[in-house]
C-alpha cells in the first residue's frame, strides 16, 4: 500500500476529556463478533458482547490514504484517559481514522485477559476496512499489543506498523519492589524476571513482517532502569538521541510533540520512524498539536489521582498469574 506523509496538523483548541470524541460501541458498525481464532491459535475466553464494548472506533472509516489505527492504553487508565485529550483529536486532524479499546479493569488485571481485547479489535478493524491496521500503545499496552501478535500468529498479517511507547519491555523494577507486598496481578506481571516477560521475549521479539518502532526515555521514571526499554528487531529511539536532554517522563510521553512525531512519521511512511526525516525544529516543539500547557497538567492529575485510587482498590495477589497453555510450553 502507497504510505503519505502528512504536513503538521493544523492548531486548534483541546476539548475536555470525553467530549466530542464521536466514537461508538462497534457492534452496529462491525457487525457480530466472534471468538473464533485462526486454526492452532488460542480461543478468546471473553464475551464477544464484552469484546465488542471495549471497542470504539468512528462512526465510518474515511481515510483510504491511510491505515485506520488502533490506540491500547496502559496501566490504571482507560482509552479516553490516555489518549482522548492528545492523540485521538492530533491524529484525526491529520488524516487518521482513529479505534481505541478500553482495556478491562483499568488493565490492573491479568495481562493475558487484557490482550484478548487487542485481538478482538484489531481483528475487528481489518475485517470492517480491508485493511492493516497501525497499532500504537502506552506503557502495558505495549505489552498486550506485543503479546497479542505473538500468540495469535495471523494478526501479523493484519497488522502493518507497531509503536510501542514508555514500554516495559523487558520488565521494570518497580514491579519487583511493590511486589514483596500483595500486588495487582498486572504489575507482577511486568516485573523484571516474571514468567510474563520471558513467554513475551522468548524467541522473536518482534515477529512477522510488521514494522516496529520502539519509542523510550533515559528520564522516564517509570521504565526503570531505561535499559530495559529496547525491543530486538524494533527501530529502538530514545528521545534523547533525537534531542539531547530532552526531559520525556512516563505519562509525557502522551502529548510529547518529539513523540507524536516519531509516531506520526512511523505511521505514514513504509517500514519504521526514521528520526532523520523529521524538521529542524523539532526539538524546539514542546506538547503534541493542540494540547496546552494547561491541557497537559489537567491530564496529568486525572491520571495521578486515577492511578492512586486504582492501586489503593484494585484486587491484589501473593503471586503473578499463571501463564495459559498457549504460552507455558
Amino acid at each position: 500500500m502507497n504510505r503519505h506523509r502528512n504536513p503538521p496538523p493544523a492548531g486548534r483548541r483541546v476539548r475536555a476529556f470525553g467530549a466530542a470524541l464521536v466514537t461508538l460501541v462497534v457492534t452496529a458498525l462491525l457487525g457480530p463478533a466472534s471468538t473464533a481464532s485462526a486454526a492452532g491459535e488460542p480461543s478468546l475466553n471473553t464475551p464477544a458482547a464484552t469484546l465488542d464494548a471495549a471497542l470504539h472506533c468512528p462512526s465510518s472509516f474515511t481515510h483510504p490514504d491511510h491505515e485506520p489505527v488502533l490506540l491500547v492504553h496502559g496501566f490504571s487508565s482507560t482509552y479516553d484517559e490516555s489518549w482522548g485529550f492528545g492523540y485521538v483529536p492530533a491524529l484525526r486532524d491529520a488524516g487518521y481514522d482513529v479505534c481505541g479499546v478500553d482495556l478491562p479493569g483499568r488493565a490492573m488485571g491479568d495481562i493475558q485477559d487484557s490482550t484478548e481485547y487487542v485481538v478482538h479489535a484489531i481483528d475487528k478493524i481489518n475485517s470492517a476496512t480491508g485493511r492493516k491496521v497501525d497499532v500504537v500503545g502506552h506503557s502495558e499496552g505495549t505489552l498486550a499489543e506485543r503479546w497479542a501478535v505473538k500468540w495469535w500468529p495471523h494478526l501479523q498479517n493484519e497488522v502493518d506498523d507497531m509503536v510501542t511507547v514508555a514500554g516495559p519491555a523487558h520488565g521494570i523494577s518497580g514491579g519487583n519492589l511493590l511486589c514483596v507486598l500483595p500486588c495487582v496481578p498486572a504489575l507482577s506481571q511486568f516485573s523484571i524476571a516474571s514468567k510474563f516477560i520471558g513467554a513475551l521475549n522468548g524467541g522473536d521479539e518482534t515477529p512477522g513482517p510488521i514494522s516496529y518502532t520502539n519509542v523510550y526515555s533515559v528520564t522516564d521514571e517509570a521504565i526503570t532502569p531505561f535499559t530495559t526499554a529496547p525491543i530486538d528487531g524494533a527501530k529502538n529511539v530514545a528521545v534523547q538521541s533525537v534531542c539531547p536532554g530532552r526531559v520525556v517522563a512516563h505519562f509525557q510521553f502522551l502529548y510529547d510533540a518529539l513523540t507524536y512525531r516519531l509516531v506520526v512519521d512511523a505511521l505514514s511512511h513504509s517500514g519504521a520512524a526514521d528520526p532523520d526525516r523529521l524538521p529542524s525544529g523539532k526539538c524546539l516543539e514542546v506538547n503534541l498539536p493542540g494540547v496546552s500547557a494547561g491541557d497537559a497538567t489537567a491530564a496529568t492529575a486525572v491520571v495521578v489521582a486515577n492511578f492512586n485510587a486504582a492501586l489503593l482498590t484494585s484486587p491484589v495477589t501473593w503471586a503473578e498469574p499463571p501463564l495459559r497453555s498457549y504460552a507455558a510450553s
